[in-house]
């Protein structure tokens, strides 16, 4: 973290010497994270317990600079046990009575896992052992000198039932994609710890291994925003080890050299090595896309999408380095002559229209396209109501509230390229035969 953050020095150097005083529990000789853990783990706790403003007598936080912290690390960078380590040191740190505190995995085996280090970290220290009183059938942890709590769940619609929390940490948020409820429940989350002057929200993932898609694209493109400065004045400060875009798309595929590795592993040489990671590379890159696909989202973050798709079509290494932002209107304006393609498939499915149309200075081509899609379809595929919002939100996408509004669109589209005298006099416009015109 930069040293231009406004932290509070010593409520910044209190939490990591008491992060530094955790053991790993599951490591043999359960040794301190002041002796294995790295000092990238060290800046994210400063700064999550450091951006704090407090009263004059140093005993009640009054007010945060930054109230969301989203951390995008690999698969095997200590990331869930660091979860623990924080959430355990926000238990010790805090100062409100009867506070409490949630730990939330995308699954049942995520909590358990953040659970058993958690209370692993506790049962390990004999002080600490006696102070917090650990709870396993409900994995919840409490801290017998304040009452404050450590609830460790697993994520869905009811997370937040009868609980106002102070801290939420969310493991593997990329998961919460693929939940089309997921959105609904973390702006409650985040709504809760408003009334709390000290309340945070942590997000901490690893890629998807599919595209992002749903609160995972928001969030992720929020953090984005903010590294890139496209963003500020926000209360959200990312931490994201990741390649550039430019690099995870250069046809060159750069990114599976290992001298580059590092750059994205920050807990190198602790608990990975490149040694490690080569056998399940090689593996992987011999099963074919489908397979090295997913092992580089996890073990790199590289972003599956236009760079690196399962079902990888070919033209895609030229996709990206031939994009530009154009509308309609622009197409129509720099082009001598236009074909349009449409195809449907039934009110249960996407409705699609391209418009063509050659350059009449450079004789290029230039594509411009949008899709339609009735609302039911967002309950019928709930696996992609997200990702369907987010076309809807980028304007690519008009989701219809009336069962022919997506024909009057299509052909409002082609009744304005018509117009223009661009279409062929034959062959201007193709539709596939099986389009239903209803």
């Amino acid at each position: 973290m930069p040293d231009c953050l406004p932290l509070d020095r010593e409520e910044a150097g209190r939490a990591v010497a008491i992060f530094d005083r955790l053991r790993l529990p599951d490591v043999p000789g359960q040794p301190l994270y002041r002796d294995v853990g790295g000092d990238w783990v060290r800046a994210f706790v400063r700064a999550v317990f450091g951006l704090v403003t407090l009263n004059e007598d140093r005993k009640v936080i009054v007010d945060r600079a930054a109230r969301k912290f989203f951390q995008l690390v690999p698969k095997k960078n200590a990331k869930t046990t660091n979860g623990a380590g924080i959430m355990v040191t926000a238990l010790i740190m805090n100062r409100r009575p009867n506070a409490e505190f949630l730990l939330i995995g995308p699954t049942q085996a995520t909590a358990e896992l953040a659970y058993d280090q958690a209370s692993g970290m506790l049962a390990a220290d004999p002080y600490l052992k006696k102070r917090f009183h650990t709870r396993d059938h409900i994995k919840v942890i409490e801290d017998l000198t304040t009452g404050a709590k450590l609830r460790i769940k697993s994520f869905d619609n009811k997370v937040l039932t009868g609980s106002k929390p102070v801290g939420v940490l969310v493991d593997e948020i990329h998961e919460l994609g693929k939940v089309a409820y997921a959105q609904k429940v973390l702006t409650q989350i985040e709504g809760g710890i408003v009334a709390n002057p000290e309340g945070f929200v942590i997000l901490i993932t690893t890629q998807s291994d599919d595209a992002p898609a749903g609160v995972f694209a928001d969030e992720l493109e929020h953090a984005r925003a903010v590294r890139d400065g496209e963003y500020v004045g926000g209360e959200t400060l990312p931490m994201l080890y990741e390649y550039p875009r430019s690099f995870q798309a250069d046809r060159a595929n750069l990114w599976q050299d290992p001298k580059y590795w590092p750059i994205v592993l920050p807990n190198l040489d602790r608990s990975i090595t490149i040694d490690r990671l080569l056998p399940k590379f090689r593996e992987a890159k011999s099963k074919g896309m489908a397979n090295l696909s997913v092992w580089a989202s996890q073990h790199l973050n590289i972003e599956i999408g236009i760079a690196l798709s399962r079902d990888r079509w070919r033209g895609a290494d030229y996709w990206l380095s031939a994009s530009t932002e154009l509308t309609l209107d622009g197409l129509i304006e720099r082009s001598d002559v236009c074909t349009i393609g449409i195809d449907g498939g039934g009110l249960d499915d996407l409705y699609g229209l391209t418009v063509m149309g050659r350059c009449r200075q450079t004789k290029t081509w230039l594509s411009w396209s949008h899709g339609w899609c009735h609302r039911d379809v967002l309950d019928l595929r709930k696996d992609i109501a997200d990702r369907l919002k987010n076309f809807e939100d980028d304007g690519d996408l008009t989701i219809c509230e009336n069962p022919t509004d997506d024909i009057f669109g299509v052909c409002d589209v082609v009744e304005k390229v018509f117009m223009t005298g661009l279409l062929p006099d034959r062959n201007g416009v193709g539709v596939d035969p099986k389009v239903s015109l209803r």
